[in-house]
């Protein structure tokens, strides 16, 4: 099974920290106590800048949760068929070739979900398997190319789609400011990324998928999240999450290699969910690797911010970009999210 291929979409407005910050010195002036922590909240999140799906006053004229959900059906959409066509063109496929997409979000709600609008669109076949997936954050886009490559290995001339998209800006809550919401003000951004696996006899070169790894655990569900009601929705951040990603990760994916007689030092490339910079000095450390192997991890949080589901296909991408891996080296692809839980991949060049 491989990773033929990976590709990105962005909104079309950007804004750096300090417009965002501005904004919301505006809206929350009723708040004094929240205004003076601003700077050093914003700051904290290390995101120089990201993309919105808005432009940056319009966000204030959606006055409900149907009025947010519809601009994410639309924007979702117009980044969903972006990200899709490219990810195809560079794996040389068209859309009739694909047996299965796999959509992931949790930022947004749509039934029939984005993925059959897409095939509406795209010329997808009609005999098309469909999977969306809804609940996973910030581990999805890991999990989704784990659950792709499950479907490929029992279908070698098979070819799965994987989609993220995730639009964060549009989950605001004006009237709500805890900290943790005002961190992910700072923190989160929105983007689309998608992906294609082929199986083992599919003509399409990549990254071969060794093999994957789900993790589990227990009695962590209130450690991220979403509160869903008629406001829409509502972060749940636990200040836990660096802890437990520094007391997990290494061991869990020490195991995982050690199934495979490697060692984290083995690894030649990583390719890191971000989260923020907490959770990614936290999994770095616990991982035992310095800056320069996480460093697209650190790039796209600062210029892209923490996309959820879709940053680590976004850092595959870079990474296939930036630093290809050389043939026969190892890498391995991980992110944690909701649940808690995490997602490791082991890939070879």
């Amino acid at each position: 099974m491989r990773i033929a291929s990976a590709a990105s979409a962005f909104p079309k407005y950007y804004y750096d920290q300090k417009t965002v910050q501005a904004r919301l010195e505006r809206i929350w002036a009723h708040k004094p106590e929240i205004v003076r922590r601003l700077p050093a909240l914003m700051d904290n999140c290390g995101v120089e800048g990201r993309a919105f799906a808005l432009e940056i006053n319009e966000y204030e004229k959606l006055e409900s949760f149907t009025d947010f959900n519809d601009q994410w059906i639309r924007v979702a959409l117009e980044l969903g068929q972006e990200a899709v066509q490219k990810a195809l063109d560079r794996a040389g496929l068209k859309a009739a070739d694909v047996d299965l997409i796999l959509f992931s979000t949790v930022t947004g709600l749509a039934a029939p979900s984005i993925d059959a609008r897409l095939c509406n669109k795209m010329g997808f076949r009609s005999d098309i398997r469909r999977m969306p997936l809804f609940g996973l954050g910030c581990v999805a886009g890991a999990a989704a190319l784990a659950r792709a490559t499950d479907f490929v290995r029992g279908r070698p001339k098979g070819v799965a789609l994987v989609l993220t998209i995730e639009l964060c800006s549009l989950t605001w809550q004006r009237d709500d400011v805890s900290l943790a919401h005002v961190i992910s003000c700072g923190l989160f951004g929105d983007g689309a990324s998608a992906a294609v696996i082929v199986g083992a006899e599919h003509p399409a070169r990549g990254l071969t998928v060794v093999d994957t790894r789900s993790v589990f655990y227990r009695d962590t569900e209130d450690v991220m999240g979403w509160t869903i009601g008629a406001h829409g929705f509502k972060i749940v951040l636990s200040p836990s999450v660096p802890s437990v990603a520094k007391e997990r990760l290494g061991p869990d994916c020490a195991k995982f290699l050690a199934d495979h007689k490697l060692t984290p030092q083995d690894i030649s490339f990583w390719i890191c969910h971000p989260g923020g910079p907490k959770v990614l000095e936290a999994a770095r450390d616990s991982l035992g690797l310095d800056d320069a192997a996480v460093a697209i991890s650190w790039e796209s949080l600062r210029n892209a911010g923490n996309l959820s589901s879709a940053s680590v296909m976004l850092i595959l991408e870079r990474t296939l970009e930036q630093r290809p891996p050389k043939p026969g080296t190892k890498g391995v692809l991980l992110a944690m999210g909701p649940g808690f839980c995490s997602e490791l991949l082991l890939l070879q060049a």
